[in-house]
């Protein structure tokens, strides 16, 4: 995206999903921690609603969903798990406001793509969204139309913030390959068309303007060269996932200027290592793809590798400040 490759990333972010359910001693860790791309962290632990799923769910326009014991299901109505899924996101956006007074820079916003949140709602009939066409293009439309909105409060609420949105898409290999199971469990629905998918992506990423927009997955065999076209300005992804055969398709993104979202960091407890070990990978697929050093810490944000909804609150600040340590160490020593 070249109208994008201007803007600055920070070295350092978080995927969006923290542990603990208390919004304003969460905002206060993401924004101490990763202090140049600070996110609006999501705290599932809350419970229903404050799930990824439920979360999106709640910004869609004309579309409801509720809690079913199979999953969330779109309904009618806005009822009761609608109400919370919002007002959870009003606390959160309170806490993003106090604690980034006079903030300036790229503050990061996640919620879940198209393709997913199809994969993942159900219908009147307990079948998921994916299963008819006219659904998954109506839920797009909502979405976007949601997304818009999220947006505009965050610049009113971050007047400084230079917005990054997230889709997070860890169904979307599923969805290409048809490994999206029925309701029965007993068999799975059709893979969809390639071009309808990126088609998709495109209208719904176009909602966030000139401004970037990042696609994450942190499941197998990220489709790089399909986000691209769809206009992802940058792509995170869980970077023990990778093998060479995707060398060249990453060779590719960073040369025609698509970032890169690294997640380098463990997501649950664990010993971390040195800064300079969890990055050692990074500048090894640098070094095997002859790209210039110089351009390390201009394309790669460090994250952890997926979101730190299941870490200790102690390790999730842990992960946090050791994501900006490992960018500092590829930063200080691209070679």
């Amino acid at each position: 995206m070249s109208e994008n490759s201007e803007f600055r990333f920070g070295s350092a972010t978080g995927v969006g999903s923290m542990p603990g359910g208390d919004a304003r001693e969460t905002a206060k860790t993401v924004t101490g921690s990763v202090e140049d791309f600070p996110f609006l962290a999501e705290l599932p632990a809350r419970g229903p609603g404050a799930d990824m799923i439920g979360r999106t769910a709640g910004m869609l326009v004309e579309l409801y969903a509720r809690v079913e014991p199979s999953g969330w299901r779109i309904g009618d109505r806005p009822g009761r798990d609608t109400k919370r899924a919002r007002s959870w996101l009003g606390e959160d956006l309170d806490a993003l406001e106090e604690f980034t007074q006079g903030y300036e820079g790229p503050v990061k916003v996640q919620a879940v793509g198209p393709w997913t949140l199809a994969a993942a709602l159900e219908l009147k009939n307990g079948e998921v969204a994916l299963s008819d066409p006219g659904a998954c293009r109506d839920l797009a439309g909502s979405l976007a139309e949601g997304l818009r909105s999220h947006l505009d409060e965050v610049r009113r609420r971050v007047p400084g913030g230079q917005l990054v949105l997230q889709l997070d898409e860890p169904s979307l290999t599923a969805v290409l390959r048809g490994q999206v199971k029925s309701a029965s469990g007993y068999r799975t629905h059709r893979a969809v068309d390639r071009q309808a998918v990126e088609a998709t992506l495109r209208d719904v990423v176009r909602v966030h303007g000139e401004g970037p927009v990042v696609v994450h997955s942190c499941a197998p065999d990220v489709p790089f060269a399909l986000l691209r076209r769809a206009g992802a300005a940058a792509v995170s992804f869980d970077f023990s996932l990778l093998t060479e055969r995707d060398d060249d398709v990453i060779g590719e993104a960073v040369e025609g200027g698509t970032k890169l979202l690294a997640g380098v960091v463990p997501g649950t407890d664990s010993a971390l290592s040195d800064p300079a070990g969890s990055v050692m990978g990074v500048r090894t697929l640098w070094r095997r793809l002859g790209l210039h050093p110089g351009l390390l810490a201009e394309a790669v944000t460090v994250t952890p590798s997926c979101g730190l909804a299941g870490a200790s609150p102690a390790y999730a600040r842990q992960a946090l400040a050791h994501c900006v340590r490992a960018a500092r160490s590829l930063t200080d020593n691209p070679e």
